[in-house]
């Protein structure tokens, strides 16, 4: 029988000729996760702590360290099982909603993002109205609308499969699951979900990134208004830590869609690095890169070393 209504399991990708080096690749990606947990829980514990820090820009903050430790705590151990004990096997259920939690979360954060942009605009352009608009409130229920809009948007990504028939063929090509990469094993006729797939991801990253793009087309605007150019530098700085967190999530999900697209030659290894670097490397640099643009949390941490040094 060369196909299967409903797949017992999925295997995970392995790097051929490398299967020795499994258990120092699962080194460095433990202590990628460890330094991710960590950071985004010093953020968390901060925010919650400072009494200063309850403002909308540092909860939007608190959103993304929440939503990067479910994303790679929701990839990150399982791909640890795999490495350390050769466990290459992710049952059907298991692998839809790994792939939905991912796609689904990507896009909240995708929406926070575009949020802490607008967050910068009304600072930068309309300084006293900033307060009137960005209440704690409207914070909350940005929150509330970014993880309705993931939801509502990726839920019919399983949807979709769940009545394919899959090949003999099971093995995927990255250490996670995927939407395309899950699609491209079934031996039917996949249109709906290519389609779908596509349509959610430029309705939502796509539409983010051109909006975040034109908040800062009017940011710049409103810059170079000013008439000295240590004002314009002070006011651009209050910028750069969100958009180094804006480069650290779009430019893997760029580079990862493109080597899905166009990579179909490239060697395993290609597929897999690229797939870890798109679930690990925002979620460990969001909190380093805030914790050295912002003065407030680098005095916080710093009180905490101080503290636990006495």
């Amino acid at each position: 029988n060369s196909s299967d209504l409903n797949p017992s399991s999925f295997i995970l990708a392995s790097i051929p000729g490398l299967e020795a080096a499994h258990f120092w690749m699962a080194i460095l990606l433990c202590s990628m996760y460890i330094v991710a947990v960590t950071g985004n829980c010093v953020v968390l514990f901060i925010v919650k702590t400072e009494p200063s820090l309850h403002a909308p820009m540092y909860f939007f903050l608190c959103m993304l360290a929440a939503i990067d430790l479910a994303l790679s705590t929701s990839t990150v151990p399982r791909v640890l099982a795999f490495y350390w004990f050769n466990t290459r096997e992710i049952s059907f259920s298991a692998c839809l909603v790994q792939m939905f939690l991912i796609h689904t979360l990507s896009a909240i954060e995708s929406t926070v993002l575009l949020a802490m942009a607008v967050d910068r605009y009304v600072a930068i352009c309309h300084p006293l109205r900033h307060a009137a608009i960005l209440t704690n409130a409207a914070t909350a229920k940005i929150g509330l609308v970014a993880m309705a809009r993931g939801v509502l948007f990726f839920l019919p990504l399983p949807l979709l499969l769940l009545p394919l028939p899959f090949c003999s063929s099971r093995v995927l090509s990255h250490s996670f699951c995927l939407h395309q990469d899950v699609m491209n094993l079934a031996c039917a006729n996949t249109t709906p979900s290519v389609v779908y797939g596509l349509t959610a991801i430029l309705l939502v990253m796509g539409l983010d990134a051109i909006l975040i793009c034109l908040s800062y087309v009017l940011i710049l605007k409103a810059v170079l208004r000013l008439a000295l150019w240590k004002e314009r530098l002070k006011v651009f700085s209050t910028c750069i830590a969100h958009i180094c967190v804006v480069l650290a999530f779009y430019v893997p999900l760029i580079g990862l869609s493109v080597v899905h697209r166009f990579g179909k030659d490239l060697a395993p290894l290609v597929h897999i690095i690229m797939g870890n670097i798109y679930i690990l490397v925002p979620a460990v640099l969001n909190p380093i890169i805030y914790g050295v643009r912002t003065k407030q949390i680098q005095r916080r941490i710093l009180n905490l070393i101080h503290i636990h040094n006495d």
